[in-house]
């Protein structure tokens, strides 16, 4: 059994070169740590410095050994992260997005949830795969299922797209729009919509888009201009939209026929957390809206 802070003796040494920077380093004296060399030397039953008067240096094996040490203590790390997120879990139970639509369906629905259930609203999930493995979440909600054999993904709807027109822009009379009529317009847009936003750059052409970060900034712009703004079925649960959005001001509500303007909405979770997952999510589910 290899003691950690030998490990990392080994580790420092091989990235500063020298007995002093090491000791410097981990704020320990150079003496500590050329005991603690010879002992992982004996530990290991193999040579890992080559010492001159005046010189010491990593041997092949050595540098081998270092870094074989750094993935030890790598795993280490991330062994200790996994263990204390799964016992913070058994507390608290954290829930996290990569869009905004089912948080905002959930903080509606606060009533209904368990008490120590704790949205994570404003979250980057490069890896949600990964963040449910580690427990850092018991359940995400992502715009695709995650493939792996250990997560399960359940479909909770769809979220669809519609745009707040001018009633006397010509674009109005229709029942419907697609995002090629749309074409050249401008439009004020709330920051924090996740993948939307690259769905609506991506689809309208010739389009500006005025991204506000404050939801008080985005209600001033809509009371006192004809700015198209967006809005999907869950807007309604959302409290934090501007009052005209609610409303027909001078607007209407049209939906987006494009294919893309349709999202489905999955909850994603490891397989063995379903029993304590499953009474969220049918809460979701019942409420999910439909449009």
């Amino acid at each position: 059994m290899l003691d950690n802070y030998l490990l990392q003796e080994l580790v420092t040494f091989a990235q500063t070169g020298t007995l002093a920077k090491t000791a410097a380093t981990l704020n320990v004296t150079q003496p500590t740590v050329t005991r603690g060399m010879q002992k992982l030397e004996t530990d290991l039953g193999v040579q890992l410095f080559d010492r001159q008067p005046n010189r010491i240096r990593l041997t092949a094996t050595g540098e081998l050994a270092a870094r074989e040490a750094a993935k030890l203590l790598q795993a280490n790390h991330e062994t200790a992260v996994r263990i204390q997120n799964f016992d913070r879990n058994q507390r608290v139970f954290k829930v996290a997005a990569t869009l905004p639509g089912p948080m905002i369906v959930l903080q509606s629905l606060t009533s209904q949830l368990p008490a120590n259930l704790q949205l994570i609203t404003a979250v980057t999930l490069p890896e949600p795969a990964q963040s449910l493995r580690n427990h850092e979440y018991t359940l995400v909600f992502t715009n695709h299922p995650l493939s792996a054999t250990d997560i399960t993904s359940q479909l909770i709807g769809a979220e669809n797209l519609a745009i707040h027109l001018n009633k006397f822009m010509y674009q109005a009379n229709q029942s419907t729009v697609t995002f090629a009529d749309l074409a050249g317009l401008s439009f004020v847009v709330p920051v924090d919509i996740g993948p939307w936003r690259a769905i609506i750059q991506d689809n309208i052409p010739d389009a500006k888009f005025f991204y506000q970060k404050e939801r008080e900034a985005l209600a001033e712009i809509t009371k006192f201009s004809d700015f198209p703004y967006f809005a999907t079925n869950v807007s309604p649960f959302d409290p934090t939209l501007p009052p005209q959005a609610t409303v027909d001001d001078t607007r209407r509500l049209l939906p987006i026929s494009d294919a893309a303007a349709h999202m489905a909405i999955y909850a994603n979770y490891l397989t063995a957390a379903t029993s304590q997952v499953t009474p969220i999510i049918t809460t979701l589910k019942d409420a999910w809206p439909e449009g």
